[in-house]
């Protein structure tokens, strides 16, 4: 279940109240369920060969395929990340500043939790943790960072219109907020 805390540590669970504390950035946060027991146990993996991560992608493209029809997105990949991923801060680093994108940021999360802040048009921020099985859309040219929970692990389908993905745009925003744990 989605966790938003805010900076004066008010926190919210329910999906309602989180979309209206996001709904000044458009951000959208969905639950897609994952069915299929074969996948489940391939996500149990802390590892997974290319082949067994495009059986997972496979598995899920109803989700990819209605994106393609409805918003244009033409080709998405599965990210896994742990606490034994060669390089992960190297990897990491590059997300956990204030930075936008000239394209949406689109993440399912299948396995693990990440943490995505935002700067809200007023100027405040908040932090959102997300958990297995919810999706979320970050638009384009809003303010944000991306970090782990403690747990340091993720597996995640990106999302992309073009083949090009997402390349950061620092802000020089100073992040004041952090969440310790999912």
């Amino acid at each position: 279940m989605a966790k938003l805390q805010l900076e004066n540590n008010t926190i919210y669970t329910n999906l309602e109240d989180i979309a209206r504390e996001l709904a000044p950035l458009n951000v959208e946060l969905n639950y897609w369920q994952i069915d299929d027991p074969e996948t489940r146990n391939l996500l149990a993996q802390e590892t997974l060969t290319d082949t067994q991560k495009e059986q997972v992608l496979q598995s899920l493209d109803n989700y990819f395929q209605h994106l393609k029809e409805t918003a244009g997105y033409q080709d998405r990949d599965l990210i896994v990340l742990h606490p034994n991923t060669p390089n992960l801060d190297t990897l990491l680093s590059k997300f956990d500043r204030c930075h936008t994108h000239a394209d949406a940021e689109v993440r399912y999360i299948i396995d693990g939790e990440g943490i995505f802040g935002f700067v809200r048009p007023d100027g405040t921020q908040v932090e959102l943790t997300i958990h297995p099985e919810e999706y979320i859309n970050v638009p384009a040219r809003v303010e944000h960072w991306f970090r782990l929970t403690d747990s340091r692990r993720v597996k995640a389908v990106r999302y992309f219109t073009t083949t090009e993905g997402w390349i950061p745009e620092y802000t020089d925003t100073e992040i004041r907020l952090s969440v310790t744990s999912g």
